[in-house]
């Protein structure tokens, strides 16, 4: 197994680069269940936030590219169970994928709940709000 960067998958995704776009390509159509790609969650929650603030991928974009990952047999998504329900959450609500994948990281952890000041992650999130 080897490990995949966030610049990895973007060029793979939006082919914006010819050079390393054949790389990433080439590397990642190499990739079998049996020998898969590793995807960190702190690779999602980038891959994500890139895609919108630079890419301007609206968030059904984001939603489809994170749910493909989740759905690749050729890549093993760290967490994959939290990360597929920060996915859905997010796909509801309207906080940050961020802030969907901390909440969600923390109930896996059996947190309580999670502090935030963020007011939009307490409300969509399920954080709660330190005042």
């Amino acid at each position: 197994m080897i490990g995949l960067d966030t610049n990895l998958l973007v060029r793979y995704i939006t082919l914006d680069d010819p050079v390393q776009t054949r790389a990433a390509v080439r590397l990642i159509d190499s990739l079998t269940p049996q020998d898969p790609g590793f995807i960190s969650m702190i690779v999602m929650v980038e891959l994500a936030w890139v895609l919108e603030a630079s890419y301007n991928f609206e968030k059904p974009a984001v939603l489809s590219v994170l749910e493909a990952l989740l759905r690749s047999k050729e890549l093993l998504v760290e967490q994959a169970e939290v990360v597929s329900r920060a996915v859905r959450h997010f796909a509801a609500g309207s906080a940050s994928f961020a802030d969907y994948l901390i909440e969600q990281s923390g109930r896996s952890a059996r947190c309580s709940y999670t502090f935030t000041f963020d007011r939009k992650a307490a409300g969509s999130a399920g954080m709660r709000l330190l005042k």
